[in-house]
């Protein structure tokens, strides 16, 4: 009966530690040429150990309840992730209007667009001293709006181990700064999305003229934002199969990044 007992006072004990670990939100801000920025750094805090640090760029709504869920859902006990903002605090889209409005800036000026996304990339960096990053992995994934914002990442030439694009834009100002991409390059575009793949041709090229090692994933059936859950709009929506897909693919290309294999 002691036994029994002692063996109950160990398992709610378990439980009990169990129910406190939970996924940490904790904003981050910081201020780029007057404009103050707030951010969001995910991740599972039942995990002591460091892991990789991703910094993830959302969808044309940026930092929301949707984007943080989604980070969720990848970071689980593998990844700290720093969702990005890359418009300002006071810019929150609800709207594609209000969201077109707040991407044309940055699609319109591209330099700023690596400036700030850079920015979010230090900013990752400098939550190590508080958050468990192994700062010697650390990469990037974006959606949408965001896949352009981490292929801009890598054009500009950040020191990581990879970029995953999912949906993204692909096309550039200056097609000569993918000869300074250091991170290995997965994209993933829906072969029916006719917003990005009318310029997988002219990415290809600019690809091959760079070091990089690099995958572009054509994915059958799928249009534009088949990895946003609740989209069924013509030319974007929810695909479970490419999503699943296409994140098998992140994590498969990630692992292989960090570890330095093929």
């Amino acid at each position: 009966m002691r036994i029994a007992r002692l063996g109950c006072l160990l398992l709610l004990a378990t439980c009990s530690f169990a129910a406190q670990a939970k996924m940490v939100h904790k904003p981050v801000e910081w201020i780029l040429d007057g404009t103050t920025f707030h951010s969001v750094l995910v991740y599972d805090d039942a995990v002591s150990a460091k892991r990789p640090g991703l910094v993830m760029v959302p969808n044309w709504y940026g930092v929301n309840d949707d984007a943080l869920t989604k980070a969720e859902g990848i970071a689980g006990k593998d990844y700290v992730i720093l969702v990005t903002d890359m418009y300002g605090k006071k810019i929150r889209p609800t709207t594609d209007d209000q969201a077109m409005a707040a991407v044309k800036s940055l699609y319109g000026d591209r330099p700023l667009m690596r400036q700030r996304v850079n920015t979010a990339l230090d900013q990752l960096k400098a939550q190590a001293k508080d958050a468990p990053i192994d700062l010697a992995h650390l990469a990037a994934i974006g959606f949408c709006f965001g896949g352009s914002a981490v292929l801009d990442l890598a054009r500009s030439g950040a020191d990581i181990a990879a970029v995953a694009s999912f949906h993204g834009g692909l096309d550039t100002d200056k097609p000569e700064l993918a000869k300074q991409i250091k991170a290995r390059v997965l994209v993933m575009n829906g072969a029916d999305d006719r917003g990005t793949m009318p310029d997988a041709d002219k990415f290809m090229d600019e690809m091959r003229a760079s070091p990089a090692d690099w995958q572009f994933v054509v994915l059958g059936n799928a249009v534009h934002c088949f990895t946003e859950k609740g989209q069924n709009k013509q030319g974007c929506r929810y695909d479970e199969r490419a999503a699943q897909r296409s994140y098998r693919l992140m994590h498969d290309w990630l692992r292989a990044a960090f570890a330095g294999t093929p």
